[in-house]
């Protein structure tokens, strides 16, 4: 990857984007459209179909038409496998080309785009198309008389409702395992990050992945979204995104057809450093990607800080350096490291954050100001707070934006007790050189994922997902066939 290569392809214009319905773009019902808004310099990139309930409902018809008609959902196994490996090499033939256009879609930095997004979502179409033809049933233990087997078999029609910050990475953890058990799905990219899931929609197609299989209705929340958790010939629906949308979305299951629903909602995740984790630099300079990568546009970011008093300051000079290395500017310059964030409304809730924690009495160490106004973008830089105590609003309620709520404490009890001091509990880390205290934090901790001196950095082969009001979905691992398989008991007479 050159600057050259991403500047070529930085002002490559972009038609107007339909459907992607029945294995082809498609013109939505109606005429509305939604403009696609860089958050790199504010500009209108292209429009999308703004589409609705009817919309929704021929998405879900071409889904289950194609499979009922079992080309997808009853073929074997190595076919499946054939197509999603051959659909993980088009979208790495491909990898530069949607990771700049993810970019110019929700501001990500490039690097971390190109790696998260469609790398990542190559690796994850790889891994599922590998994994389907070795999962088995099941012989029960009976007696000699009776024959008890258990079947896997697919869903059905399967929803999926992603996030704007990894579209495609987010995406491709819940449509590839959806696809390689078999099932047909219907997805709503969020309305102002769409353009990379349009783009992996049509290079499926050409993967030859079967008409009506996979279908993408792009429009907003309120109308797409809820048309499709409120549809009636929907399956389960897979949701990653916030907890207040999570709820609509059970309570759209029980007004409907009480289909499955998945959530991998907000986190609030503690990063908790004891005095003797080992090289202070290191992990101040982790701690800080941890937050600021990405805007903090990240569901695991590590956005509350714990750090043992006894080696608070000097910690503190480490992380404040850290900080100020890391230069904010345009996502598609391969210099910058933190781009912009996704939208105006998003970089005012997250100034907000900042001007709040200082009324509650936090102090501002650094950052938390608007930058590069003139560009027309969204530009902030990282902000760290100190002083935060469990009782203000930046402790308990998540900003996603790159601001760090920092406070300190002195036992191992009092960093636990600090560390679950919230209504979420997606991830965490410890950092430490004692291997029995990183054990027992392990066990104390209450979040889904704990990372062990190392912040971030988990692959597929690994679940993620959430304790408390962060869901109870599971991406990633084997374990997410589970979402997208029904057993089924065969009980034979001999």
């Amino acid at each position: 990857m050159q600057q050259v290569q991403i500047d070529q392809l930085r002002s490559a214009v972009i038609p107007p984007q339909q459907l992607f319905l029945g294995g082809r773009p498609t013109d939505a019902l109606g005429d509305a459209r939604l403009d696609v808004l860089s958050p790199i310099d504010g500009r209108r990139l292209t429009t999308i179909a703004d589409g609705d309930t009817r919309d929704i409902d021929l998405a879900v018809k071409l889904a289950r038409q194609a499979f009922s008609h079992g080309g997808w959902s009853r073929s074997a196994p190595a076919y499946r496998k054939k197509v999603l490996l051959c659909l993980a090499e088009l979208i790495e033939q491909h990898a530069l080309e949607i990771a700049v256009l993810g970019v110019r879609d929700n501001g990500t930095e490039i690097g971390m785009a190109y790696k998260a997004e469609p790398l990542s979502a190559a690796g994850t179409f790889r891994y599922y198309a590998e994994a389907i033809d070795k999962l088995y049933g099941e012989i029960a233990p009976t007696g000699r008389d009776v024959l008890g087997l258990v079947h896997r078999e697919p869903l059905g029609v399967v929803g999926v409702i992603v996030p704007w910050n990894f579209p495609l990475m987010i995406g491709a953890w819940k449509i590839a395992p959806a696809l390689a058990a078999g099932n047909s799905v219907v997805v709503k990219p969020p309305e102002i990050a769409s353009l990379s899931l349009l783009y992996l929609a049509r290079l499926a197609s050409e993967a030859g992945l079967p008409d009506g299989v996979l279908n993408v209705v792009t429009g907003r929340g309120a109308s797409a979204g809820e048309a499709l958790a409120l549809h009636m010939d929907v399956d389960a629906l897979a949701f990653t995104g916030s907890g207040a949308v999570g709820r609509r979305l059970l309570e759209s299951s029980a007004r409907s057809n009480l289909k499955r629903v998945h959530l991998e909602l907000g986190g609030k995740s503690p990063n908790i450093v004891f005095a003797d984790a080992p090289d202070i630099s290191h992990v101040a300079k982790v701690s800080a990607n941890g937050i600021f990568r990405n805007s903090g546009q990240v569901c695991v970011a590590g956005s509350r800080l714990l750090v043992q008093s006894s080696i608070y300051d000097r910690f503190m000079d480490q992380l404040l350096s850290a900080t100020a290395r890391l230069r904010v500017g345009d996502p598609l310059d391969l210099t910058s490291d933190i781009g912009a964030i996704s939208s105006t409304s998003q970089l005012r809730r997250n100034l907000d954050a900042v001007a709040l924690a200082q009324e509650q009495g936090a102090r501002r160490l650094i950052g938390g100001e608007q930058l590069l106004a003139d560009s027309g973008g969204h530009f902030m830089s990282p902000a760290i707070l100190a002083d935060v105590a469990p009782r203000m609003n930046l402790w308990r309620e998540e900003v996603f934006g790159p601001v760090l709520a920092v406070t300190q404490f002195e036992s191992e009890e009092n960093a636990v007790a600090l560390a679950n001091e919230s209504p979420y509990g997606l991830a965490s880390a410890v950092w430490t050189g004692s291997l029995s205290r990183a054990h027992r934090m392990i066990r104390a901790i209450h979040a889904g994922v704990v990372h062990v001196n190392a912040y971030g950095g988990a692959d597929i082969t690994v679940p993620l997902g959430g304790f408390k009001q962060s869901g109870f979905g599971r991406d990633k691992s084997l374990h997410a066939l589970d979402a997208y398989t029904d057993l089924k008991t065969a009980w034979i007479a001999l």
